[in-house]
């Protein structure tokens, strides 16, 4: 099985997930592509805003009319920080070793990707794919990362969605419409749930 491995907080998932998950499968030609909601992020855990069962129900909305895409709990059920190396491990562990498996990553998360937990070791056990952002020239990224590291990466060019989580939940705090940022049943969920806004 080739399979695409899609993590991230997720407060809110928004198009740009879903879009960077499409053109992976595609142009990979995965099988599938596993969206893993982060427990307790290590890189941010004072920044997250909604709970992890919204976060998580919003992305199982997001996926569940794609037949190639499907979500996962297994950070939210894990104790302690949602560290990469251990879910590949769990995955791997699960699906077995002859499963190829693609860490699909924006560039802007890349930038930083030798601070994360055992950077080596996921590059052994996965495929690390960066996906341009804009502002994020893919060549920048590549350039700041160790060479023999650099040389292990595969670009993944698409479509310049210059959206984010963070800008999301501050226009939904001014009261300003998120419609086609995010897909149609999570911003209907964000508005029933009150969340960004302390409603509930």
């Amino acid at each position: 099985m080739r399979l695409g491995i899609m993590g991230g907080t997720f407060d809110p998932i928004h198009i740009g997930h879903l879009i960077l998950g499409e053109q992976a499968w595609e142009a990979l030609e995965l099988d599938k592509v596993l969206f893993i909601t982060a427990g307790q992020p290590p890189h941010k855990p004072e920044a997250v805003e909604a709970e992890a069962v919204h976060r998580y129900n919003m992305v199982r909305l997001s996926v569940q009319d794609n037949e190639h895409f499907e979500c996962s709990r297994i950070e939210l059920d894990r104790s302690g920080p949602s560290y990469t190396i251990d879910t590949l491990r769990q995955i791997l562990g699960f699906y077995g070793e002859g499963t190829r498996v693609y860490l699909l990553v924006g560039a802007d998360e890349a930038r930083d990707f030798m601070t994360w937990r055992d950077p080596y070791g996921i590059k052994e056990l996965s495929t690390i794919v960066v996906a341009n952002r804009p502002g994020y020239p893919l060549s920048d990224v590549l350039n700041a990362l160790p060479s023999d590291f650099a040389s292990a990466v595969k670009p993944l060019e698409m479509p310049g969605v210059d959206i984010s989580s963070t800008d999301i939940r501050a226009r939904v705090k001014l009261g300003c419409s998120i419609k086609y940022l995010v897909p149609s049943v999570v911003e209907s969920y964000i508005i029933d749930n009150g969340l960004y806004r302390g409603l509930k």
